[in-house]
């Protein structure tokens, strides 16, 4: 059995609170520091997506769902996450998520009735962010946060979501 670096594991011990009142880039750059702190040093991908959609739900006010599907066998297969339950398999090129598969592009919906082919897993959902996780080239699948608000999301969120995709895609690989 592999031992942690002491750091990461002491790091993971903390309470991860965000700053109260802090702006887009400054809280994005927290949940960054948070992930990586929580994800370094281990290896296996579904701890550290479950650990990082917590972090999410914790940090990121109006979501009503947060988490990652997995690529396998040519569709996205459900992996951790925290809300309501959520369909299990997405096709590529479906929805939302199985579109930024798809194409390797995050999807920023203000309002997901108004997207064409949207798959309603959760009735409440208003709006909805997806990033793919790339690695290498190989998409690793994509990160998915859904809000209860229609145009919850902007290219703020969409700026940090990326670079906290970035910084952790390795580990999740």
């Amino acid at each position: 059995m592999a031992v942690r670096p002491a750091i990461s594991y002491m790091a993971a011990m903390f309470d991860f609170t965000p700053a109260p009142n802090a702006d887009k880039p400054t809280l994005y750059a927290d949940l960054i520091a948070a992930a990586d702190a929580l994800t370094d040093g281990e290896a296996d991908a579904i701890a550290n997506m479950a650990n990082v959609s917590a972090l999410i739900w914790q940090f990121l006010p109006d979501l009503n769902w947060a988490g990652f599907y997995r690529m396998e066998d040519e569709e996205l297969v459900l992996g951790p996450f925290q809300g309501r339950t959520a369909c299990i398999r997405i096709p590529l090129g479906k929805g939302v998520c199985g579109t930024a598969a798809q194409t390797r592009r995050t999807q920023l919906v203000e309002d997901v009735h108004a997207f064409p082919g949207h798959i309603a897993c959760d009735a409440a959902s208003a709006s909805e962010i997806v990033v793919p996780i790339v690695h290498r080239d190989r998409l690793i699948g994509v990160l998915d946060l859904d809000s209860p608000l229609v145009g919850r999301f902007d290219e703020a969120d969409a700026a940090g979501l990326e670079a906290l995709v970035a910084r952790i895609a390795p580990r999740l690989d």
